[in-house]
C-alpha cells in the first residue's frame, strides 16, 4: 500500500486515479477536504476496495501515527498543501500552518514509523514530497530555466511556505536519514482543476458569459505541464529516483498568460461557439496586477529525463484540447464546486464585475 496525502485535490486526485488505473497497489488517501479537496474527483473509485479514503489533516499527529501503524505503507506521497498564490496574499496564516507546520508533523510521524520498520522494509521505504517551481522565484526573459541547483528565492507567502517545506524534507534526510525524494513541478493543468486557477477560470467564465480577468499586461510567462504527465513523472521518481535528490518536472511549454487565454478562447470558439457568433476573446478584461507577481517561471527538466528516462507525452496543443473538452463534458462537476464561497472569493480577488453572470 502507498499513503497519499492531499489525494482529493487537483493533482492528488489525478495521481490516485492514474495510479490505480495503472495497476498500482492499494492507496490510503488522507485529505482535509478544504475548498480545493473534492471527493467528486474520486467518484469513479466508489466501491473500489483498493482505495481507502480518510478525512483528516497532515497536522494531526495522532491520526498520522494511527494510520501508519494500521496500514503499514511502503511509501508516502505528500500532495497536501495550500497552493494558491492569491489566497496566500489575502491569508498567509493557513499556508504556514499547512505547508510548514503540517509538513513538519508529517515528517516526524513518518520518521518514527520508518525507524521502527524491519530492515528490509526500512530500506525500501520512500517519502516523496511534491513541491513547485515557484520556490525558485522569478526569471528574467532571457535567463536559463530553473535547474535543481538554482538558488531558492520565493516571492509570495505561498512559495515561501513551500520552500520552507522543501528545506524541512531535505533536513530530515540529512539529519535523520529519512529516505526522501522531492519534485518541483511547473504549472499543472487538466481535469478536476479547481476553477480559481487560470485555465479552468477562463473556461468556466467564458461559458458563463463573464469577463475573463487577466492580470496586468498578461505577459507573465509560465511553463505548462499536463497533469497526466506529472502523475507519470511522480510514479517514475517514486520507482527509481535517487534518495535525497530533487527532480524538476516541467512540460517544455513556456507561454505568456494572455496566449493561454487566447488559446482557450479559440478552442471554445471551435467546440462550443457563442450563440451570438462573437469570439470568446471579446470577454477578456485586464485587471490590476497582483502584488509581487513573478514575471517568468521555466523548468529545466533534463535531469529527470537523463536519469529516469521521463519526458512529457503531451504537447500544450494536445493537452489544452483535452482539458477544454473535459470541462465541456463535465458541467455537473463544475456546478458542484462553484459554491457561494467560491463566487465571493472571485469577487474579492478580481473585482465584482468578474463574479457577475
Amino acid at each position: 500500500m502507498i499513503f497519499v496525502t492531499g489525494g482529493a485535490g487537483f493533482i492528488g486526485s489525478n495521481f490516485v486515479l492514474d495510479w490505480l488505473a495503472g495497476g498500482g497497489e492499494p492507496v490510503l488517501n488522507l485529505d482535509k477536504l478544504t475548498y480545493a479537496g473534492n471527493l467528486a474527483n474520486l467518484a469513479s473509485l466508489q466501491g473500489d476496495a483498493r482505495h481507502r479514503f480518510v478525512q483528516g489533516d497532515i497536522g494531526d499527529t495522532a491520526l498520522l501515527e494511527r494510520l501508519l501503524a494500521e496500514h503499514r505503507p511502503r511509501a508516502v506521497v505528500n500532495f497536501a498543501a495550500e497552493s494558491h498564490v492569491d489566497r496566500s496574499i489575502h491569508g498567509p496564516g493557513e499556508f504556514i500552518q499547512t505547508n510548514v507546520v503540517g509538513t513538519f508533523r508529517l515528517l516526524e510521524a513518518v520518521r518514527q514509523y520508518w525507524q521502527a520498520l524491519p530492515a528490509t522494509e526500512k530500506e525500501a521505504f520512500r517519502l516523496l514530497h511534491v513541491s513547485t517551481d515557484e520556490v525558485y522565484g522569478t526569471l528574467a526573459p532571457d535567463a536559463p530555466a530553473f535547474t535543481e541547483q538554482h538558488v531558492v528565492e520565493p516571492n509570495s507567502p505561498y512559495s515561501a511556505s513551500k520552500a520552507a517545506s522543501d528545506h524541512l524534507v531535505r533536513a530530515w534526510h540529512h539529519t535523520y536519514g529519512l529516505p526522501v525524494l522531492t519534485t518541483n513541478c511547473s504549472n499543472n493543468y487538466g481535469p478536476y482543476h479547481f476553477p480559481e486557477k487560470l485555465i479552468p477560470l477562463m473556461i468556466v467564465n467564458a461559458l458563463a458569459g463573464k469577463p475573463l480577468p487577466v492580470y496586468g499586461d498578461g505577459m507573465q510567462i509560465r511553463d505548462w505541464l499536463y497533469v497526466g504527465d506529472h502523475c507519470g513523472a511522480i510514479r517514475r521518481v517514486l520507482q527509481a529516483g535517487r534518495v535525497g535528490e530533487t527532480y524538476n518536472i516541467g512540460g517544455w511549454n513556456e507561454m505568456p498568460n494572455i496566449e493561454i487565454v487566447r488559446t482557450v478562447c479559440a478552442l471554445l470558439d471551435e467546440l462550443r461557439p457563442r450563440a451570438d457568433g462573437q469570439p470568446y476573446a471579446s470577454q477578456i478584461a485586464y485587471v490590476q496586477d497582483r502584488p509581487g507577481h513573478d514575471r517568468r517561471y521555466a523548468i529545466d527538466a533534463r535531469k529527470i529525463e537523463r536519469e529516469l528516462g521521463w519526458r512529457p507525452a503531451e504537447t500544450f496543443a494536445t493537452g489544452i484540447r483535452k482539458t477544454v473538452q473535459w470541462y465541456l463534458d463535465h458541467p455537473d462537476w463544475v456546478a458542484q464546486v462553484q459554491s457561494g464561497a467560491y463566487r465571493d472569493w472571485v469577487a474579492t480577488q478580481y473585482g465584482a464585475a468578474a463574479a457577475r453572470a
